[in-house]
């Protein structure tokens, strides 16, 4: 039995306006299983549907078709066991400013049924560097203390299955480190992660699995090593001072002064430097790298288009 099973799931909006036609499909027939004690990411650009698809499976919103289940219980049909067996940690800061962080956790307990509870409060405030804020006023929290009470509040009710919708999108590397090290830990006792994000450093390091989504569809699924594997060459990187020529620019990926080629061999690097210097640039800090996730999700956005959704291999 899969943690989570995605089976067929669309979800259609109407249209807004200036689109064609009545509805916008945000989701289009997404299936994919996740295993129990897995850790898989969840990758896309901005409205690709990941948040959409997150929302279905907690079950904020229903889909237009298809059907979710998490550990074998439906997320429409049989809500409350679904939900039981879930943790969810959202994207927006939401919190309750009239209690403190301690007595937040137990009333997110008594949601679940749960009394008694204040053992493994503690060892959640412990893990998640907490302890010395438990009385302090949710209002007078920091945002990213805010961030890790609103993790807490997921693992309270010990679910098996832990789903994080950008937990670390704008928060400091202290608490990036923390948090994956304390939901490492829970991964290798047996629960499921389910990750979305933006840092595709912190997919590459933790995810064992992952799916890439592209305008509502899945167009890639592979395991993070295939994925890299799929990747056609190393990457070849250094720094300029000066616009480089628009052919040049064209194949590159540029970030302020770094600039990046696919390096398939010794005679594509060459060239890539010659042309640098014919343009009057001196490249500096060259260096060639294995490529990235990072690489790989951008070839397979670029291909996305031109693929079927069963094809993984970037073009």
């Amino acid at each position: 039995m899969p943690a989570i099973s995605f089976q067929s799931i669309s979800k259609s909006y109407p249209a807004p306006k200036g689109l064609k036609g009545s509805t916008f499909l945000a989701l289009d027939h997404v299936s994919l299983d996740i295993a129990q004690g897995e850790f898989f990411g969840l990758l896309g650009p901005n409205g690709a549907g990941k948040t959409t698809l997150i929302s279905i499976l907690a079950g904020l919103t229903r889909a237009s078709e298809g059907r979710v289940t998490v550990l074998g219980s439906d997320v429409q049909t049989d809500y409350a066991q679904a939900r039981s067996k879930l943790g969810v940690v959202p994207q927006e800061l939401v919190f309750d400013p009239f209690f403190n962080v301690r007595d937040a956790l137990r009333f997110q307990s008594g949601y679940f049924g749960i009394k008694h509870n204040d053992a493994w409060i503690d060892e959640l405030l412990e893990n998640l560097g907490l302890t010395d804020k438990a009385n302090a006023n949710m209002r007078q929290l920091s945002g990213g203390m805010k961030r890790r009470v609103l993790v807490a509040q997921a693992l309270v009710h010990k679910p098996p299955v832990i789903v994080l919708d950008e937990p670390t999108a704008g928060v400091d590397v202290e608490l990036r480190q923390t948090l994956w090290h304390f939901i490492a830990k829970l991964n290798k006792e047996g629960h499921t992660v389910l990750l979305t994000t933006h840092y595709l450093e912190e997919a590459e390091a933790l995810c064992g699995r992952i799916a890439m989504l592209k305008s509502g569809r899945v167009v890639a699924l592979d395991s993070t090593s295939a994925l890299l594997k799929s990747a056609s060459s190393n990457v070849l990187r250094f720094k300029v001072d000066g616009e480089l020529p628009e052919v040049l620019a064209n194949q590159a990926r540029i970030t302020g002064r770094v600039v990046q080629f696919p390096a398939q061999d010794a005679h594509a690097i060459e060239q890539y430097l010659a042309a640098v210097r014919e343009a009057g640039l001196t490249a500096q800090d060259v260096e060639i790298r294995r490529a990235d996730l990072e690489d790989v999700f951008l070839a397979v956005m670029a291909g996305a288009g031109k693929a079927s959704t069963a094809e993984v291999t970037p073009s």
